[in-house]
């Protein structure tokens, strides 16, 4: 019997190949802050600059662990990318806030990011597009 490749086979080789090329970017290359995930939470902190942000947010948004999302938020605020701030609304909560070096740090790698976007949907489609957005997001709930 062959082997039929499944959709996480796909998803796991994808997800190396995109890793490769974000690793592989030039303006990327320069950035010594960013490793793993530190590129997306800066992107995803920046493009959501217009409403308060705080860790849970993370977790829900990037699927991952309260533990993950701590330590990946210390690391930032260590390397002087994000500060914690407390909002009048609620003594608990902390809002995380980009600094301005971040901010330019995100000017740098999202022309890279932009590309590689380009590079992924090269020969699809706008309807493509959209039904693997649609797909993808099936997927992620089903696995919720």
């Amino acid at each position: 019997m062959a082997y039929k490749h499944t959709i996480g086979f796909e998803l796991r080789t994808v997800n190396n190949m995109l890793h490769r090329q974000i690793i592989a970017s030039e303006n990327i290359k320069r950035v010594d802050e960013l490793t793993g995930a530190t590129g997306w939470l800066i992107g995803y902190l920046v493009h959501n600059r217009d409403r308060d942000i705080f860790q849970k947010d993370i977790e829900k948004e990037f699927s991952i662990r309260r533990s993950t999302a701590s330590k990946a938020l210390s690391i930032m605020e260590e390397k002087g990318l994000i500060k914690r701030e407390s909002v009048p609304y609620d003594a608990r909560l902390k809002k995380l806030v980009l600094t301005d070096r971040a901010i330019e740090l995100n000017k740098i790698i999202e022309i890279d990011i932009v590309e590689i976007d380009k590079k992924m949907t090269a020969g699809l489609s706008d309807e493509e597009i959209s039904a693997f957005i649609a797909t993808i997001q099936k997927i992620k709930k089903n696995l919720e």
